[in-house]
């Protein structure tokens, strides 16, 4: 057959195909929602398996789960055998940890259920009381050998909420691509995945909240962005706080202070490959405040970021590092 006649009978056969339909997913998981987005030529719906992979997910590391893996190593369970997800949500925040000089730090929860963020409400919490729970908060009094959690001292425990949300993201995309799945926006609680494109070569577009004055507050965008095999994810102090005697407390605890921050920034937009970093850095930059961040990311040049803070006048100012802001399409 001449090869323009090839030519011209993929062409024809080409535009008889029709476009193929996003699936859209929905749920819950983790205390919040999840959001899959993909493009799968046999339409296949995968919520029933996305569901299972987050409940058993949690039976690993929930801190709001009795029996899981992560309660069972807080209670000191010595028969408890660890799995993979486990695992790595503990390097992983072992590498946070060191690369941010500990503002990052997942053993700071006896801190965060004495400041009232965990299972009960806050007690009576002072720099007595702080100073006497220090000794048992740091990543670097804790290890991972053979499969087996080793601390220093057993009231050490561990909250892995900065960063499990974000993992789960990948969790997510790993199954996505197990099943020929390439092209795919994953949304966990605000963290996102995106990988691939829409059809006709479009980006992802994934928007950045914009801080609100309470936490009950309707939600506005500050800035859209488009992505492609990206993640971002954010870390925020307008939402999770609680007011005592006039005084806000922020949900994000200094792990070298043992008290929450008391900064301007508020909130912290992290992109990165891994979702899981991405997350656990919007933590950290968090702790550190914007200038020490600014001093971190210029030393490590394979994340991005998006700071907003407010002013003595009370009004929102904004920086986008430079990779970040390329991607903004959008800001309010």
């Amino acid at each position: 057959m001449n090869k323009w006649w090839v030519i011209i009978l993929f062409l024809i056969i080409s535009s008889c195909e029709k476009p193929v339909s996003p699936v859209r997913v929905q749920g819950t998981a983790q205390g919040t929602y999840y959001s899959v987005v993909y493009f799968d030529s046999a339409g296949r719906n995968f919520k029933p398996q996305f569901d299972s992979i987050l409940k058993a997910y949690d039976q690993s590391v929930s801190l709001w789960v009795s029996n899981s893996l992560l309660s069972k190593v807080n209670r000191n369970d010595t028969t408890v055998e660890l799995d993979q997800w486990f695992k790595d949500n503990f390097e992983l925040s072992k590498q946070v940890y060191w690369k941010t000089k500990g503002a990052f730090d997942c053993t700071v929860e006896p801190l965060v259920q004495a400041w009232g963020f965990g299972f009960e409400a806050a007690g009576k919490v002072d720099s007595t009381s702080i100073d006497s729970m220090m000794k048992f908060v740091g990543f670097d009094k804790v290890q991972l050998i053979n499969g087996k959690i080793i601390k220093k001292d057993p009231r050490i425990k561990f909250d892995f909420n900065a960063i499990a949300q974000g993992y789960s993201v990948e969790v997510i995309s790993n199954f996505l691509e197990r099943k020929g799945i390439a092209n795919y926006l994953v949304d966990i609680g605000g963290e996102v995945k995106a990988t691939g494109e829409k059809p006709g070569g479009k980006a992802w577009k994934v928007g950045i909240e914009k801080p609100a004055s309470s936490k009950n507050a309707e939600r506005h965008l500050k800035a859209v962005i488009e992505l492609r095999n990206r993640s971002v994810a954010t870390s925020g102090s307008y939402r999770k706080y609680y007011e005592k005697n006039g005084i806000r407390y922020s949900h994000t605890i200094d792990p070298k202070t043992g008290f929450p921050v008391k900064h301007s920034l508020l909130s912290v937009s992290v992109l990165a490959k891994n979702t899981a970093l991405a997350d656990a850095y919007a933590t950290a930059f968090m702790v550190m405040g914007l200038d020490k961040s600014l001093t971190f990311l210029k030393a490590n040049d394979s994340l991005e970021a998006f700071f907003i803070w407010s002013d003595s006048s009370g009004f929102y100012r904004t920086y986008a590092t430079q990779g970040f802001e390329r991607l903004i399409v959008e800001e309010y």
